[in-house]
């Protein structure tokens, strides 16, 4: 599992941009792999968190994002291996 933050580096073209990495957002929740999307407060950017990929996979998909290939946005991916989970989020353990 992982936590990808993406800080803001550049704002100035992340409204021309907001749709692109909206369409990217949404593809991840589509193919499975994003849990949970949203916002760093205050304003410093988002956070996502995926599973069932690799972390040479994520990174690629990041890449992709176009806030992160315009430099709106610097990405961080945080490796976890979860170890205790409330029975809802069991199935993050693997």
């Amino acid at each position: 599992m992982f936590i990808a933050t993406l800080k803001f580096a550049d704002r100035s073209r992340a409204s021309q941009l907001m749709e692109g990495h909206n369409s990217w957002l949404r593809r991840g929740f589509d193919d499975g792999v994003f849990l949970l999307a949203g916002s760093l407060q205050p304003g410093l950017g988002g956070v996502i968190l995926a599973h069932n990929l690799s972390k040479a996979d994520l990174e690629a998909r990041v890449l992709e994002d176009p806030f992160v290939a315009e430099g709106v946005v610097t990405a961080e991916i945080l490796d976890i291996a979860p170890a205790r989970a409330d029975e809802r989020l069991a199935f993050l353990k693997g």
